[in-house]
């Protein structure tokens, strides 16, 4: 038996090491090999087992005090780094149903500025617990009804002088006369400057999401209603007497009138839309609109072109109503474009080379 083994053993080594069995071996080899590296190469690269990375995420707890007690309304709890003043109120509107989010107003102090919505909890926040103070802002309305409201409200109540509806003026008087032209003129002057507003409002202006009281709703439109009235009454009243020069003094300041609305409209294009980027932290640069160039000499055009239209259309009726509500217009936005020129000065370099903020070279 022993033999026998040995003797298989030794046939077995002499096959091996024969030349033919060497190659076919080798090829084998070669073969396995070539299958293999295939397979690596079609694995792709080795990928380390990403590491699990397990975020802290820090809470707050927001405690609202009343303003004038600093009694304690409730506390939101749960409120994350990356919640902003916004999420608060819904959370606080949530805990008490009868303050909708626009309506609340939140400090850091008694007296201090409400916090903007945007406000992220962790600027303000020095320690796990936040104290803010609460204060009732009262109903609030969205500036898109108050501006709707203000440009609305004196399309209108123009048409209603225009067309003389009773009680107004005396039917008889009124039938007796004949209308100068300028009044036709006037009232379609009147009616495209408020039909520019209330499409700007719609289409153009980027208008703010935030709210604002109903009694600056109130005032505002008392002033343009109230005025509006006033004017309109005097330009369709049967007598009515024209310009001092005629048609001469129309018709430059119905061109003039044209104008600065074209003007103002393309520069609220501009003020909408400041560069092909969307980029709104820029100041506002000219384009190959003609109208727009005047971005070289002021800061604030629209008002210089709203002021132009006020000018024109006190010229081309020739009333002292038109006259007082230009004067109080004019005095309003140059408050107001004083205060953006200054904060263009602070947030723009290349800025300081514009001197003047609505009239140029005077203001």
């Amino acid at each position: 038996m022993f033999k026998r083994h040995k003797f298989l053993a030794s046939e077995r080594k002499r096959e091996l090491t024969s030349p033919g069995a060497t190659r076919s071996i080798l090829k084998n080899d070669l073969r396995n090999f070539h299958s293999l590296s295939q397979f690596i190469l079609s694995a792709g690269p080795l990928r380390s087992t990403p590491a699990v990375k397990h975020s802290k995420t820090t809470h707050f707890e927001i405690e609202i005090l009343d303003a004038q007690t600093r009694k304690q309304i409730c506390i939101v709890d749960k409120v994350t780094q990356k919640s902003t003043i916004h999420d608060v109120k819904q959370k606080f509107h949530k805990a008490c149903p009868k303050w909708y989010p626009s309506r609340v107003g939140l400090q850091l102090e008694r007296g201090g500025p409400f916090l903007k919505d945007y406000i992220t909890i962790q600027s303000v926040a020095s320690s796990s617990i936040v104290t803010l103070y609460f204060t009732d802002l009262g109903q609030q309305v969205s500036w898109t009804t108050v501006f709707l409201a203000e440009y609305t409200g004196p399309l209108l109540i123009y048409l209603l002088f225009y067309l003389r509806i009773p009680y107004i003026y005396d039917m008889k008087e009124s039938s007796r006369r004949l209308r100068h032209p300028v009044v036709h003129l006037a009232c379609f002057c009147h009616c495209i400057h408020y039909i520019r507003y209330l499409l700007e409002t719609l289409f153009v202006h980027k208008v703010s999401a935030g709210h604002t009281p109903l009694k600056n709703l109130i005032k505002s439109c008392a002033f343009y209603w109230g005025f509006t009235s006033w004017i309109a009454y005097y330009i369709n009243h049967p007598r009515y007497t024209p310009p001092s020069f005629g048609n001469r003094q129309v018709t430059v300041s119905a061109i003039n009138f044209l104008i600065c609305e074209a003007g103002n409209h393309f520069i609220n294009v501009v003020l909408a839309h400041p560069n092909h980027t969307g980029n709104n932290a820029c100041f506002p640069s000219p384009n190959y609109n003609p109208f727009t160039w005047m971005f070289f000499l002021v800061s604030c055009p629209n008002y210089t072109y709203e002021i132009g239209s006020w000018i024109s259309f006190t010229v081309m009726t020739q009333t002292l109503p038109v006259g007082i509500f230009t004067l109080l217009m004019s005095i309003q936005m140059s408050l107001w474009a004083q205060k953006k020129h200054k904060m263009y000065l602070k947030k723009f370099s290349s800025y300081m080379h514009r001197k003047s903020a609505m009239i140029p070279f005077i203001l």
